[in-house]
C-alpha cells in the first residue's frame, strides 16, 4: 500500500459522514486543472457505519453506483483517510543525501510510529531542508493501523477497483485550500461533523497536522440543549443566521459562546506552537473549509479573537469547471477539498 504517492490516471473518491464525492481531473499543478468526471451522492449512515460483511457489501455498491453515475472508466482510485484513523507529524533528521536517508528511514521509520509496526501500515515524504536548520531535513511521516487499511483496500478492491494511494484526508485537503505563492504561512482549517482537521502549510509544505475533537455536531447539540429546540432545527439556525447578533435576539451567537470560544482557543494555540517552532515563520492567513466556511460570521469571528486575516476557502480554485458543472455543483462546492485534493496529486 502506498500511504502517500501515486501514478497514472486515476480518479478520487472521498467518504463523508452522509455523503460521498467523486472526482477525476485532467490537467496538472503547473498549467491548472479542469474537472472530467464527478458525482455527489448522499449515503445512508447507518451502511457508514456498518463493519459487517453485509454492510461494506453494501458500501462497495454504494461506490460503484456514484463510480458509474460519474460515467469513470478507469478502474484506479485515490481515497482518503480520516484523520481519526492516521497518525500523522513533521520530523526531523540529519541532513544527507537522498538515498541515504531513505535508506536510513526505511529502517528507522518504527521511531516515529504510534504502535508496533507489526500493527501499522506507515509511509513517509521528505519535505525538504528544515526552515529552522539547514543541517536538518523535515520528513512527513503517516501511518495507519493495518486492520483498519486492510479492511478498507478489501472493501474498495471486491468491487474491481485498484486503489492505487490511500491519503490522509488533511493532507488532501491542505493541497486543494492552500493560497497559491503565500509567502508567509497558512492555516487551513475543515470544521467536519465529528472533529475538525487543522494544517498549517509553510513554503508550500504541511509543517503542523493536528486534529481538534469535536465537529459541527457539538454546535448543533449545544444550541439544541440551549434553546430546547430539536437537532435538526439548531442546525437549521446555525446555518441560517449564524453569529450574527441581530437575528433571532442574537441568541445563537449567546448560547454558542462558550464552544466558540474554545474553538478560537484552539487555533490560537495552534497558530502560537507553529511560531514558536519556526521563529521565522509567521501565520499570515487562516483558510475555512467545510461548515467553517458555512456559517454567516464565523469568519470574521475567527479573525477578531485569532487576530489573523480569515477568509473562506475555495477548493476549485485551481480547477476549471464548465457552466453547467458549475451550477450543478454550487450547492455543495464546498465539500469537495478532500477529494479536490486527491485528484490534484502529482503524477510527474
Amino acid at each position: 500500500m502506498n500511504l502517500l504517492h501515486g501514478v497514472g490516471d486515476f480518479f478520487s473518491l472521498d467518504i463523508g459522514t452522509n455523503s460521498m464525492r467523486i472526482v477525476q481531473l485532467s490537467g496538472n499543478s503547473q498549467h491548472g486543472w479542469q474537472l472530467i468526471k464527478y458525482a455527489y451522492v448522499p449515503v445512508d449512515q447507518k451502511i457508514l457505519n456498518d463493519s459487517s460483511e453485509l454492510g461494506r457489501k453494501r458500501l462497495g455498491e454504494a461506490i460503484m453506483g456514484a463510480v458509474n453515475q460519474a460515467g469513470i472508466k478507469t478502474k484506479n482510485i485515490a481515497i482518503g483517510l480520516p484523520a481519526g484513523k492516521t497518525f500523522t507529524s513533521i520530523v526531523e533528521t540529519d541532513t544527507m543525501p537522498e538515498k541515504e536517508l531513505q535508506k536510513a528511514f526505511k529502517y528507522e521509520i518504527d521511531k516515529y510510529v504510534p504502535m508496533a509496526m507489526s500493527d501499522a501500515k506507515a509511509d513517509y515524504v521528505i519535505l525538504g531542508p528544515s526552515p529552522n536548520d539547514p543541517a536538518k531535513t523535515e520528513v512527513l511521516v503517516s501511518s495507519i493501523a493495518k486492520e483498519y487499511a486492510e479492511s478498507t483496500m478489501e472493501t474498495i478492491e471486491k468491487t474491481g477497483l485498484n486503489i492505487i494511494a490511500m491519503e490522509p484526508e488533511p493532507l488532501a485537503m491542505a493541497r486543494a485550500l492552500s493560497i497559491p505563492g503565500a509567502m508567509d504561512a497558512t492555516m487551513i482549517v475543515d470544521l467536519g461533523e465529528k472533529s475538525t482537521d487543522l494544517v498549517i502549510v509553510y513554503r508550500n509544505q504541511p509543517r503542523l497536522v493536528r486534529t481538534i475533537p469535536g465537529g459541527f455536531s457539538n454546535f448543533v447539540k449545544t444550541l439544541a440543549g440551549g434553546l430546547d429546540v430539536r437537532e435538526d432545527q439548531a442546525r437549521q439556525f446555525i446555518l441560517k443566521f449564524g453569529l450574527a447578533e441581530d437575528k433571532v435576539e442574537g441568541q445563537v451567537f449567546k448560547t454558542l459562546s462558550h464552544i466558540l470560544e474554545s474553538y478560537a482557543s484552539e487555533l490560537t494555540k495552534s497558530v502560537r506552537f507553529f511560531q514558536t517552532k519556526y521563529l521565522n515563520g509567521k501565520v499570515g492567513g487562516i483558510v475555512l473549509s467545510g461548515y467553517a466556511s458555512r456559517i454567516p460570521l464565523f469568519p470574521e469571528y475567527i479573525e477578531a479573537r485569532t487576530n489573523v486575516p480569515t477568509m473562506k476557502g475555495d477548493p476549485w480554485q485551481m480547477v476549471r469547471t464548465l457552466p453547467d458543472q458549475k451550477q450543478a455543483l454550487m450547492p455543495v462546492a464546498s465539500e469537495f477539498a478532500v477529494v479536490i485534493g486527491l485528484s490534484e496529486r502529482s503524477n510527474d
